[in-house]
């Protein structure tokens, strides 16, 4: 039974959402390129010095970039079933930083432009749709969330508590440097960090040994979100291959005519 043609829509949709097509695979370099190719011009445009025909080629292909990217989010607005959804979704919002600044920089004040089009390092999101692998590590990043929240609570309290105690053995020796609660917060995360940077470090014996104590704790600080990342990404991983092995078998073609005899 013959079937009948997609639509133009169901075309339009399979090419910017079917990854494994040749046509969306072709979509997706393409649109990769264009990321590239915009991020570049973005750093070309602070090269001081730039002639006219240089200012005036990168305002051409600004132009040229954005309708390429506002004919993309119009047209993923379009396919989309739940268009709302779509519009303040990760990647919606990302497209529509994509070529907001642009518009933005139509109707404002000359002086805010500038602020404005730095906006649009946002671009470089963009690859998160596009990439598997990044695609993989925000999925490793969803899948511990709860785990990265509680660090992420735990650390500050870290910090928190670390700052008030630098406070009391500090404030007296270096009270310029440690003048408060909340000028020992810098001090706590560069030492928690194992950063160290040598602007502010401690004097007295207690804030050395407070010191010491932070930086065996800033060990484990660094090591918990890789291995919690690590072992995320390596389930994602073991998902991925077991998927794809549950796939049926391609058919093959038949080629000639079957002979019986």
């Amino acid at each position: 039974m013959h079937q009948p043609r997609p639509t133009w829509l169901a075309k339009v949709k399979r090419l910017i959402e079917d990854v494994d097509s040749p046509s969306g695979r072709w979509f997706n370099v393409a649109i990769g390129l264009v990321i590239i190719t915009s991020i570049a011009a973005f750093s070309v445009e602070t090269l001081p010095g730039q002639s006219p025909q240089m200012q005036a080629a990168l305002n051409i292909f600004e132009i040229v970039t954005v309708a390429i990217f506002s004919a993309e989010y119009i047209a993923r607005f379009v396919v989309a079933e739940r268009k709302l959804k779509f519009v303040f979704s990760f990647f919606g919002i990302v497209d529509l930083l994509a070529i907001a600044p642009f518009f933005l920089a139509l109707g404002v004040d000359l002086r805010t432009v500038r602020v404005i089009r730095l906006m649009r390092v946002f671009r470089v999101f963009k690859f998160a749709r596009y990439s598997q692998a990044i695609r993989r590590y925000r999925n490793a990043f969803v899948s511990i969330r709860e785990e990265l929240v509680i660090y992420l609570f735990a650390t500050t309290m870290l910090i928190f508590l670390s700052s008030v105690g630098i406070y009391y053995f500090e404030n007296e020796a270096q009270p310029e440097k440690f003048a408060s609660v909340f000028h020992c917060l810098w001090w706590s995360v560069v030492t928690l960090t194992t950063v160290g940077y040598g602007d502010v470090y401690p004097i007295t014996v207690g804030g050395r040994l407070l010191t010491g104590l932070l930086l065996m704790f800033g060990v484990g600080v660094v090591a918990v979100p890789s291995a919690l990342l690590a072992a995320a990404l390596t389930k994602s991983s073991l998902k991925k291959v077991e998927d794809q092995s549950k796939r049926p078998p391609q058919p093959l073609l038949q080629v000639g005519l079957d002979c019986q005899g």
